[in-house]
């Protein structure tokens, strides 16, 4: 019975002790400064197993379509280049802006199951700017999405560029040239 009142007795006082932290303004969340170590592994661990959680029973529809991979492209170019760059697109000044960074995806979608992706595209993920496209973006449009996701590893810049021309979409535009001029942090 000692020990039980141990225990409660060390969960108060943890509890308290949390509580003045949060409540003495002391933890930096601006987004200048990385997280701890601790804090970005249990983050990124519970965000890892959630999705892989979730987008259990999925149902994955064929993703090789040339047409369905082409719409992914124009709606990642759309609204993914600026966060999570592209086959050569070094940075851009939005991803400078955020913590934690975003992952860039040509380095990072082959971690993920196409199921996973879709899930993460459609619901996005807290604490992290990933926005939750399931609600401007029909479930087609998202696999059309993770088809274009599935072919972004090894995607060269000159694949990439073809890919713009293709689309009708390389005209040199302001929001996506910007991001060839280089690293800058």
């Amino acid at each position: 019975m000692r020990c039980f009142y141990t225990l409660i007795g060390l969960t108060a006082a943890a509890v308290v002790a949390g509580l003045g932290i949060l409540y003495s303004g002391v933890v930096d969340v601006g987004a200048t400064q990385p997280h701890h170590a601790l804090t970005r592994w249990l983050l990124h661990t519970g965000m890892k197993e959630s999705v892989r959680h979730h987008a259990e029973g999925i149902a994955v529809p064929p993703l090789y379509d040339p047409q369905m991979v082409m719409e992914g492209f124009r709606h990642y170019r759309e609204m993914c280049v600026g966060c999570h760059l592209a086959p050569g697109i070094k940075n851009s000044e939005i991803r400078q802006g955020l913590m934690p960074r975003p992952p860039r995806l040509q380095l990072a979608a082959e971690r993920w199951k196409p199921a996973q992706l879709f899930w993460i595209v459609k619901h996005g993920v807290r604490m992290t700017a990933m926005p939750a496209w399931g609600n401007t973006h029909s479930d087609a449009k998202i696999w059309a999405i993770v088809a274009f996701l599935e072919k972004l590893p090894g995607m060269t810049a000159s694949r990439y560029q073809e890919m713009d021309k293709e689309a009708g979409l390389g005209d040199g535009d302001d929001h996506h040239a910007a991001g060839h001029s280089g690293d800058h942090g």
